[in-house]
């Protein structure tokens, strides 16, 4: 009896009932529980980022005290990364669920340190709050990899944190000031476990009340992701099977493709660095651009909210096509004109064409289109397409490991080398350069799988 058959018997009554379901409906549950399981988790990783710290450096350096958190947490999500090309690619079925619910519950203590820790030594807790929160990624994905369905799987579950991250920065910044900002609404704060004892919410427990708030959330979206079936035959048929890799099984795959995988992960070590440092210094970039945001409390999430519906409707047209060959190919092209879109965007704002508000959510919608499909669907229609046997989650983590030590890199050089270039100079001048190497290293690596796949059909 083969795993996918055994685990169907094994299902709940639940599972079952989503077995027979028609697909829409299994499309819709599966991709509520991935997004809310990844929204939840941005809650544990991101809030801290609206703190500002003004004015306060690390243990007297040169290095902003904030930029030090920062590379911190990132430090740790590399770190994390590089052991989820083992743990995520390995993992089996059974263990899933419960090593998500670990891992938060890791990331979750270590914000209850930072809270404790005075603001030098917040670089160690934010740290292990770093470690744990990488592999989030790669479990979730597991779920959803390797059906006919999948890039509408993957895609909603991408939109996550594209939303989440601006969300849950204004939910920190509501926090710290008496009401909970949610999109373009404002509710009283009613929740919190450290609110009711520490009082006032400042930075330092901000983003552990912020845990705390979307803890449920996420503990009920895992049971539900854990509850859908395995691929079906037709899903198989379709997709090929999925099976965790042993090392072998990793180098093999290496070997196999890497001169194509060089040109990609050399524009993903450059692309995590932008997508992070857009991230976690919107508050300075927007004020920059003249939107103080003590008069802009929720430009993060409206600007967050336009660049995920167009991500979403962008990639979910990549499930019309049902060719896995002509499929990888326009995620290259997605990918490309997303690269485009980034410069194409920053002169129109130099011309004075477009406002602050429109360049940063065009930049936002550019590096996401390039950005998301590295996550989701570029490697799950690699897998497709070459029939390689294993999981798209080894190649997602190879390519994350490289891409999030580029992050660490690009945050160390601005500070200590580009000190005299604010925040907003910093990122216009990486936005012409992302537009640029990242268009000539996806139009290189498209260029080898187009004809690896040429040849391998036979064409």
């Amino acid at each position: 009896m083969s795993s996918s058959n055994a685990s169907r018997l094994r299902g709940s009554a639940f599972t079952r009932w989503l077995e027979r379901a028609p697909s829409p409906v299994f499309v819709a549950v599966a991709i509520v529980a991935a997004f809310s399981t990844y929204f939840a988790m941005y809650a544990f990783r991101k809030p801290f980022a609206a703190a500002k710290f003004e004015g306060e450096f690390f243990l007297g350096t040169a290095v902003g005290l904030k930029t030090a958190i920062v590379i911190s947490q990132i430090i740790g999500y590399a770190l994390s990364k590089y052991i989820g090309i083992k743990v995520c690619s390995e993992v089996t079925p059974a263990r899933r669920a419960a090593l998500l619910v670990t891992l938060i519950g890791i990331a979750q203590a270590a914000l209850v340190l930072y809270g404790l820790l005075p603001n030098g030594w917040k670089v160690v807790a934010i740290f292990f709050n770093g470690v744990p929160l990488g592999m989030v990624w790669g479990l979730v994905v597991w779920y959803l990899e390797g059906r006919r369905t999948s890039e509408v799987l993957l895609t909603g579950l991408s939109l996550s944190y594209i939303l989440a991250s601006g969300v849950v920065k204004d939910f920190g910044r509501a926090l710290m000031e008496g009401t909970v900002a949610v999109g373009w609404s404002k509710v009283p704060v009613i929740g919190g476990v450290i609110a009711g004892l520490v009082g006032t919410v400042g930075e330092g427990w901000m983003p552990a009340v912020a845990g705390f708030h979307f803890l449920p959330v996420f503990l009920v979206s895992v049971w539900i992701l854990n509850q859908l079936p395995r691929p079906n035959a037709a899903d198989v048929a379709a997709r090929a099977e999925r099976e965790p890799m042993k090392g072998a099984d990793r180098m093999a795959f290496v070997r196999q493709f890497g001169l194509g995988l060089g040109p990609l992960c050399v524009a993903y070590f450059f692309l995590t660095a932008y997508r992070d440092f857009r991230d976690n210094y919107q508050v300075e970039i927007f004020n920059g651009l003249g939107y103080p945001y003590k008069d802009n409390k929720t430009i993060i999430s409206r600007a967050e909210t336009l660049v995920t519906f167009g991500v979403m409707g962008v990639l979910a047209l990549l499930n019309l096509v049902k060719d896995n060959q002509k499929g990888l190919l326009a995620a290259f092209g997605i990918m490309t004109g997303g690269l485009i879109l980034l410069g194409g965007s920053t002169l129109l704002l130099h011309l004075g064409w477009i406002s602050g508000f429109w360049w940063m959510t065009l930049t936002g919608l550019g590096s996401y289109l390039a950005y998301v499909p590295y996550g989701s669907v570029l490697f799950e229609r690699m897998m497709a397409s070459t029939r390689a046997v294993g999981t798209a989650v080894f190649a997602i983590y190879l390519a994350d490991a490289i891409g999030y030590t580029g992050s660490v890199g690009v945050q160390l050089y601005k500070d200590l080398a580009a000190s005299s270039l604010s925040r907003f100079g910093f990122f216009t001048g990486f936005t012409w350069f992302m537009s640029v190497l990242g268009t000539v290293c996806l139009i290189a690596s498209a260029l080898y799988f187009a004809q690896r796949t040429d040849r391998e059909s036979g064409r």
